[in-house]
C-alpha cells in the first residue's frame, strides 16, 4: 500500500512504520491516523507478519496530535469535536490492542498524542536525545489517551500532566519506568529490528495470547473504562474550549505557530 504520510516496510516477519512528515515533526495530522488504521488493518491479517516496529523519519518520533491543523479547522462544540478525538483516541489504542507484538523506536521529540502511541506500544526504546512529556495543559488542551497513570502511577502522572512537562528525557523516562531501554542513537533502527525478529521467532499464536494475558491484567483493574471516561472529560473540555486555547489559537492564526509555542512558554515564571 501506498501512504501520502507514513512509510510501510517489510523485513522478514517485521512490518515497519515510519511516520513520514519530518518537515512537521512528524505531527499525527488527520490523514495520518486514517492511514495508520489503514496500514494496521493490513499488517494484522497478515500472518506472515509477526511483529511491528514504529518509527519517526529524521529528527523526531512525533510531536503530537497536529496543532497547526487544529488552528486552519478551528473545530467548535461537541459535534465536530467527538470525531476528532475518537479518531485521536482509537488510533493511538490500536498499539496497545494488536494481537502482534508492537514496539515503538523513540528519537528526538516524543510528545503528547504521540507519547501516549509510544506508552501504548508493547516495548519503547529510546536514543539518548529522545525527550518525552505531556504539554497539553500548557495551551489550554486536555489529555486524549490517559494512558500514564497506568505506566508511572498517580502521582508521578499528575506531576507530568499538570505542569505540562515536555521535556522528559530519556534517562529519566527509563527511571519513571516509560520506557524500556536506552540505546545509542546510531543502533536504535537495528537495535529495535532485533527485538522485533526475536518475538518473531516465537510462535504467533502464544505471543497473541500472551500480550493478550498481560493486557488484561490492567484491564481487569479498571483501564479501558478509565481511559473512555477520560476520553468523555477531554471532550467537555475541548467541546467548552478553554480561555488559554482560545487565546493560543489566535495567536496561532495571527502570527503562526511558532509564536503561538512562545507565548505558551512565556506564561511561566523560569526556574
Amino acid at each position: 500500500m501506498q501512504f501520502d504520510s507514513l512509510e510501510v516496510e517489510r523485513i522478514g516477519a517485521v512490518a515497519r512504520l515510519t511516520l513520514s512528515r519530518p518537515e512537521r515533526a512528524n505531527a499525527l495530522s488527520q490523514g495520518m491516523l486514517v492511514e495508520i488504521g489503514q496500514a494496521l488493518d493490513a499488517l494484522e491479517g497478515d500472518a506472515s507478519v509477526r511483529s511491528i516496529v514504529v518509527r519517526g523519519a529524521g529528527k523526531a518520533f512525533s510531536s503530537g496530535f497536529d496543532l497547526k491543523e487544529q488552528m486552519e479547522r478551528r473545530p467548535t462544540g461537541a459535534a465536530q469535536w467527538q470525531p476528532i478525538l475518537r479518531r485521536d483516541f482509537d488510533t493511538v489504542m490500536r498499539f496497545w490492542h494488536c494481537p502482534k507484538p508492537t514496539i515503538a523506536a523513540v528519537r528526538g521529540p516524543c510528545l503528547a498524542g504521540a507519547c501516549e502511541l509510544a506508552l501504548a506500544c508493547d516495548i519503547t526504546i529510546a536514543s539518548p536525545d529522545a525527550v518525552f512529556g505531556e504539554p497539553e495543559l500548557k495551551f489550554g488542551a486536555g489529555i486524549v489517551v490517559m494512558i500514564l497513570p497506568w505506566i508511572v502511577g498517580p502521582k508521578l502522572a499528575k506531576e507530568i500532566i499538570l505542569t505540562g512537562q515536555d521535556k522528559v528525557d530519556a534517562e529519566r523516562a527509563l527511571a519513571i519506568g516509560m520506557i524500556n531501554r536506552i540505546v545509542p542513537a546510531q543502533e536504535l533502527d537495528a537495535a529495535a529490528l532485533r527485538l522485533a525478529r526475536h518475538i518473531a521467532t516465537i510462535d504467533p499464536g502464544l505471543v497473541k495470547e500472551t500480550k493478550r494475558a498481560i493486557n488484561r491484567a490492567l484491564e481487569a483493574q479498571g483501564l479501558l473504562a478509565a481511559l473512555e471516561d477520560a476520553l468523555a472529560i477531554d471532550l467537555g473540555i475541548e467541546a467548552q474550549g478553554s480561555p488559554d486555547k482560545r487565546q493560543f489559537m489566535d495567536v496561532a492564526s495571527r502570527d503562526g505557530l511558532r509564536a503561538a509555542l512562545a507565548w505558551r512558554d512565556a506564561r511561566f515564571a523560569k526556574d
